[in-house]
C-alpha cells in the first residue's frame, strides 16, 4: 500500500533544491562570525541568504534569523517595546505559552477576529494570518490599520502563509522555513523598524545570540525561489474534497470564511477524532487531528473551542493539508475512506 502524506500544515517534505543547497553549504562550513577567509566566505554567503529570502517574501524592513517561527513570535512577545499585549483567541500554542497574561481578542463562529473589545489598544497585538487547524485567512490589512489607529503594533505569524500568498502590512511577521519546503530549524523574523525591538545582544545585528545556521539558511533562501503557485490547483482540490465530506454526511469547518486552500478541518459526527486518525493510518492516510504542537495530548482544540464548537463535537473534528504533490485520485482516495469509516461506524452503532 503506498502512503498518502496529507499533514503538509505541520511539516511539508525538503524540496530537492533545498536539499541541494544545504548539502552543498555542509561541504563548505565556516563560522559566519570568524574574521578568516572561511568565515568571511560563509557571512557573505548567509547575507546573500538573507537578501535572497528577503526579496522573495517582499520584506523591506530587517530580516532576523531564528530557529523557527516559534522563536520569532517569542523573540517580539517578550521584547516588543509596546505596553500590554494582546492576542487572537486561536493563535498557535506557542503565542499563548509566550504571554499567558496576554489580554484575548475573541472571534467569531467563522473563526474571525473581532477587534470590538478594544483590547488591542496601544499595545502589540498577535494575529495568525492564516489558522494553522481551520485554515481561515484574517483580513489583516483591516486589522493593521485598526492597531496603527489605536498607537499599537501588529505581530502577523505566517508560518502557514509565507509562500503562499502576499504577506500583511505588520510591524513583526514570523515565518518558518519547514512550511514551505525547507528544512526544520530555521526560520526568519521580518521586523519593519528595529527602534520597535528591545536588542539582546550576540549575532543578528544584537536581536538573536547563537551562531547563524548557515547550510538551512540557503536551503531556506532556495526552497522559496524554487516554490510554484499551485494553489489555484489546491484550491480545486479542497473544493471536491469539500464536497465529498458534505455528502458522506460531514461538516467543513469555517466553511463561510476564507481559507487558505492547502488546509481543511472536518468533523465527522459521533466519530472520535483518535479513531478516525487511526482507521486513516490503517489505511496508509497521514492525517491530524488540529495543531501537531497538541495533537499529541489530544486535547480539546481551543481554535474550535473559541469558535463556538462544544468539546464532544470539537473531539470529532480532523484536519487535513495539502502539498504540492497532492494529486486528484489522492483526494478521491480520502473520500473513500472517509465514507467507510463513517458508514462502519455507523453500521456498528444500529
Amino acid at each position: 500500500m503506498t502512503r498518502l502524506y496529507l499533514d503538509h500544515a505541520a511539516t511539508t517534505p525538503l524540496l530537492p533544491e533545498a536539499r541541494a543547497a544545504m548539502a552543498e553549504a555542509l561541504g563548505r562550513w565556516a563560522n559566519p562570525s570568524s574574521p578568516h577567509a572561511e568565515g568571511r566566505a560563509a557571512r557573505a554567503a548567509l547575507e546573500d541568504a538573507r537578501a535572497r529570502i528577503a526579496q522573495t517574501l517582499g520584506c523591506t524592513g530587517t530580516l532576523i534569523f531564528t530557529s523557527g517561527a516559534t522563536e520569532a513570535v517569542e523573540i517580539v512577545l517578550r521584547r516588543a517595546k509596546a505596553v500590554g499585549r494582546a492576542i487572537s483567541a486561536i493563535e498557535h500554542d506557542a503565542v499563548r505559552r509566550a504571554v499567558p497574561e496576554a489580554a484575548i481578542i475573541p472571534v467569531n463562529r467563522q473563526g474571525l477576529v473581532e477587534l470590538a473589545g478594544g483590547a488591542e489598544r496601544g499595545g502589540l497585538v498577535a494575529v495568525q494570518a492564516v489558522n494553522n487547524e481551520t485554515g481561515v485567512i484574517q483580513p489583516l490589512g483591516e486589522i493593521g490599520r485598526a492597531i496603527r489607529d489605536s498607537g499599537g503594533l501588529l505581530l502577523a505569524d505566517c508560518a502557514q502563509a509565507a509562500g503562499k500568498m502576499t504577506l500583511p502590512d505588520a510591524d513583526f511577521i514570523a515565518v518558518s522555513a519547514h512550511k514551505l519546503g525547507g528544512p526544520p530549524g530555521i526560520g526568519a523574523l521580518l521586523v519593519r523598524d528595529l527602534a520597535t525591538l528591545e536588542p539582546s545582544g550576540g549575532q543578528e545585528l544584537g536581536y538573536r545570540a547563537g551562531t547563524e545556521n548557515l547550510p538551512a539558511a540557503l536551503a531556506f533562501a532556495a526552497a522559496l525561489e524554487a516554490r510554484a503557485d499551485w494553489l489555484g490547483r489546491a484550491a480545486a482540490l479542497r473544493e471536491r474534497l469539500d464536497k465529498a465530506i458534505r455528502e458522506g454526511g460531514g461538516v467543513v469547518v469555517a466553511d463561510g470564511a476564507q481559507r487558505m486552500p492547502t488546509i481543511a478541518s472536518y468533523h465527522m459526527p459521533g466519530i472520535a477524532a483518535t479513531t478516525q486518525l487511526i482507521r486513516f493510518d490503517m489505511e496508509g492516510i497521514a492525517v491530524s487531528a488540529g495543531s501537531a504542537c497538541s495533537s499529541g495530548s489530544m486535547k480539546p482544540s481551543h481554535v474550535l473551542a473559541a469558535m463556538g464548537w462544544d468539546e464532544k463535537a470539537a473531539r470529532e473534528v480532523i484536519r487535513i493539508s495539502f502539498g504540492p504533490g497532492t494529486l486528484e485520485e489522492d483526494v478521491d482516495r480520502v473520500a473513500r475512506v472517509w465514507r467507510a469509516i463513517a458508514g462502519s461506524t455507523r453500521a456498528e452503532a444500529a
